[in-house]
């Protein structure tokens, strides 16, 4: 890489989902406000046009007067193309179509189990883990022959399967997995802290946590602002608003899919003493089924919703049609900043800037000591040249970790799952998610089971068959 006056002029970053409609984009307008990198993008899709979309629209934004960030984006043909002596890689892809996934997060309605997402935990977050895992150990293949020493970034679901596949078919991958729930339970505490303590403008980045969990259901046991112990100061809101919970500004649960009144977390906090970190609509998938997704009204009373596939297949059709206008120059990405901190971390892995942020990798160094060393655990790590650093986070309370712990066991049954199309251990596994245990049979579960396979197999290598 070229340094030259505190910036890099020659990166090379390989974008594995290169066609994407949601993070691509993201991704390129945040690049394209930050003038201390630049080089080239090269963009990988099994879906070559729209790859070659998204080269267009990068372009577009590069020859802005109004970007500083300036990228060359090339669509490339095949993963050795992409990765060939690439610094950074960037993996974002949906793993199949929605018409699977309607599959994933509807077929288990008819026993009466409902999830809110489907792409984590539940029988959806697994199955579709049997579609990605073998996606992701030709991704791994592939990083380890063309660029074993670039630095992989992970924001594909279900993010914990997702690494731990990294991690098994390549040890050696330096390989992290980012998501932003942590930052937007750092908000909620933001919002809470100035409407409590009378105080304004405070940046969420001040909102210091120590992370622990696993991706999607995290957690937070300690919060501070400014020497502020925020703990009695959510304790005190959640006793003056439990029942209607928080609300952001701009935002309201009941017209947006994605949001929430922060219910769950305040319920949450009553019952087991720490802030859970992540969205209301996964926190519930990790608990058990008779609760918090119990049924569409029990949800709503909790003031979430259920994300119904419906909604994003509208919202999907949505995405082509503005892809369409950006590539025929019908309207321009606006230059607003996502939030996200992936452009942050890759400046500080070149050395630009240190900073600390959650991050999804192995539990090598213990970070939670009363979890396996090959568990994929969320904490938080120092990010700085050429190295991620992970902080200790310490050991999960035992009421938390009972929550947490199947969870755990069902990634290791799963990746096993997947790499020996065992469907003994794909029930075992139903069975012991807190969404299924003690609401279906051991029969209703393989059925089950068995139909949710058979919905995905376009996706499933060919041993699946004779499984």
């Amino acid at each position: 890489m070229n340094y030259s006056d505190n910036k890099i002029t020659d990166l090379k970053i390989a974008y594995i989902g290169g066609g994407s409609r949601g993070w691509a984009w993201t991704f390129m307008t945040d690049l394209s406000m930050d003038d201390s990198l630049s080089g080239t993008i090269r963009l990988y899709d099994i879906d070559e046009s729209s790859s070659k979309n998204n080269e267009i629209i990068g372009n577009q934004l590069t020859d802005r007067e109004d970007t500083i960030g300036k990228w060359k984006y090339e669509s490339s043909k095949s993963l050795e193309d992409a990765l060939t002596g690439c610094d950074f890689a960037v993996i974002s892809i949906l793993p199949g179509t929605f018409d699977e996934m309607e599959s994933d997060v509807h077929l288990p309605e008819k026993l009466s189990i409902y999830q809110s997402v489907g792409d984590t935990a539940g029988p959806g977050g697994m199955i579709r883990a049997l579609r990605t895992i073998p996606m992701f150990v030709t991704i791994a293949e592939a990083i380890k022959k063309y660029s074993p020493e670039a630095w992989v970034i992970n924001y594909t679901n279900p993010m914990s399967l997702c690494v731990k596949t990294l991690y098994h078919v390549f040890p050696q991958i330096k390989a992290f997995g980012c998501c932003h729930e942590v930052f937007g339970t750092q908000k909620v505490l933001k919002g809470i802290c100035e409407e409590s303590l009378g105080l304004s403008d405070i940046d969420r980045k001040d909102i210091h946590v120590n992370v622990l969990g696993i991706n999607h259901f995290t957690w937070f046991d300690q919060a501070s602002y400014k020497g502020i112990d925020l703990f009695p100061v959510y304790r005190d809101y959640i006793d003056a608003h439990y029942e209607e919970g928080f609300h952001e500004p701009d935002k309201n649960w009941a017209n947006n899919t994605f949001e929430c009144a922060h219910r769950l977390k305040f319920d949450l906090f009553r019952r087991y003493g720490l802030i859970a970190a992540a969205g209301d609509r996964h926190l519930a998938e990790f608990m058990p089924g008779d609760e918090y997704l119990k049924d569409p009204e029990t949800t709503k009373s909790w003031k979430f919703g259920l994300t119904t596939v419906a909604w994003r297949k509208n919202d999907l059709k949505t995405r082509l049609e503005k892809s369409h206008r950006l590539v025929n120059g019908e309207e321009k990405i606006e230059l607003k900043p996502s939030g996200e901190e992936g452009i942050l971390l890759i400046k500080s892995l070149c050395g630009l800037e240190r900073t600390v942020s959650n991050v999804n990798i192995p539990n090598t160094n213990l970070q939670i000591p009363n979890l396996p060393k090959d568990a994929i655990v969320e904490t938080n790590a120092v990010f700085e040249r050429d190295s991620i650093k992970p902080i200790v986070a310490g050991s999960i309370p035992e009421n938390i970790l009972e929550l947490i712990k199947p969870h755990v066991d069902n990634h290791e049954r799963i990746l096993n799952a997947a790499l020996t199309y065992d469907r003994t251990l794909v029930y075992e596994a139903f069975a012991a998610d807190p969404l299924v245990k003690n609401r279906a049979t051991e029969e209703e579960i393989k059925t089950l089971a068995d139909e949710m396979i058979a919905n995905t197999a376009t996706y499933l290598p060919a041993g699946w068959k004779t499984n």
